[in-house]
């Protein structure tokens, strides 16, 4: 079985493995307790945050860590309006973003925030022009993903937060970073944004960790209380080898960035070329995308049954993003774009992995192929 789902999850690298192994079984210690068992872990939890912080570039005090993105994106946002409601209540995003980002803003607008939704192009790309134009006196936060999680657009958040800092240096911005670490080159102090999510179990680290970036001098007003841990932003007791296994991970993801773009491209653009060459199938995405996300459809036909049709002929790859492939919805993110709803419930994702070779794209064209000519006397019966 070939796995084509790295947008969903990753296989840990075998050293995060090993390493997580022995803090599990010798560094058994709190964090947070003076005696040594608890100095020992602190010491790990230090070098962690201070190697988390290097590969992205920021200071270690602002690195809060979590259980994940979506803890992250939920403190991001949340957490920003509970601290700056007397400065408004506005909000801009898209309706292309995660479903912990979109849903995060939607529980927000229920509470009597107003929310300034921005349309995506047909490739799903934000335009600079009309998030900045949407500014207001009264916004607090602007939260955008950097790469898109179902399709791979990549959104220019750079020229956003450049842009909306000289406009309205006040109003907080924050970038989803979970598909873009690792795959393209990220500065989050360098797009100006203050607010920065990251998830481990994406870049071949543990499930169960993340971190968010909170630029020195930004407040948020905690959505976990009952401890001092991570600068007061976020208490519980911090998971060591996690924590540990995510720095590693992190690490590693950066030092190998150049790379895996370059090889995996060329692996991308074959695989498009692929998608177009069958008539039955519709590309979402484009080469102007991230470098691990092919994004197409099958128009017609219920993404479930194509899914499951591929992982028969030995594929696996996803419908919409992990967090919603269970729902039998049009894909939200297709239908901002444009797409009708027959593309919308038909879409598939395949999302490449540093292991990935030509010879698993071969595996994949035959098994599209394959998959096509199996459903053909089916489509528009579904």
């Amino acid at each position: 079985m070939k796995y084509f789902d790295y947008a969903a999850t990753t296989p840990p690298y075998p050293d995060v493995i090993r390493t997580m192994a022995e803090i599990m079984e010798t560094q058994f210690g709190n964090a947070s307790s003076i005696h040594g068992y608890g100095e020992r872990a602190n010491q790990l939890l230090r070098r962690a945050r201070a190697g988390c912080a290097a590969a992205i570039g920021v200071n270690p005090e602002e690195i809060v860590f979590t259980s994940g993105a979506t803890e992250s994106n939920n403190l991001a946002i949340k957490g920003t309006a509970l601290r700056y409601c007397s400065r408004g209540k506005h909000i801009i995003t898209t309706a292309a973003e995660h479903a912990s980002v979109y849903e995060s803003v939607l529980q927000l607008q229920q509470w009597g925030w107003d929310v300034t939704w921005i349309p995506v192009d047909s490739r799903g790309v934000v335009s600079v022009d009309q998030v900045i134009s949407a500014v207001r006196s009264d916004t607090v936060l602007v939260s955008l993903m950097h790469v898109n999680n179902e399709t791979g657009a990549v959104n220019p958040v750079g020229e956003i937060g450049k842009q909306l800092k000289q406009k309205a240096p006040r109003v907080l911005f924050h970038v989803d970073g979970v598909q873009g670490f690792g795959k393209l080159p990220v500065s989050p102090a360098q797009w100006r944004a203050d607010l920065y999510s990251l998830s481990a179990h994406k870049i071949r680290g543990p499930k169960g960790a993340g971190l968010l970036y909170v630029r020195s001098g930004v407040e948020i007003t905690p959505l976990l209380s009952g401890g001092s841990q991570e600068h007061n932003f976020r208490a519980g007791t911090e998971n060591v080898a996690l924590i540990v296994g995510m720095a590693k991970a992190m690490r590693i993801a950066g030092e190998r960035q150049s790379d895996f773009s370059r090889r995996i491209c060329i692996l991308r653009d074959r695989i498009m070329e692929i998608i177009s060459s069958i008539p039955e199938l519709q590309l979402n995405s484009t080469k102007e995308g991230a470098p691990h996300i092919v994004h197409f459809s099958y128009p017609g036909m219920k993404a479930e049954v194509a899914l499951h049709t591929l992982e028969q002929l030995g594929c696996t790859v996803s419908t919409q993003s992990a967090c919603s492939s269970r729902s039998a919805e049009p894909s939200r993110v297709l239908l901002a774009m444009g797409r009708d709803e027959a593309c919308a419930a038909g879409g598939l994702r395949i999302s490449f992995g540093d292991e990935h070779t030509e010879e698993d794209v071969a595996i994949l064209e035959k098994a599209l192929q394959q998959m096509v000519a199996q459903l053909r006397p089916l489509e528009r019966r579904m």
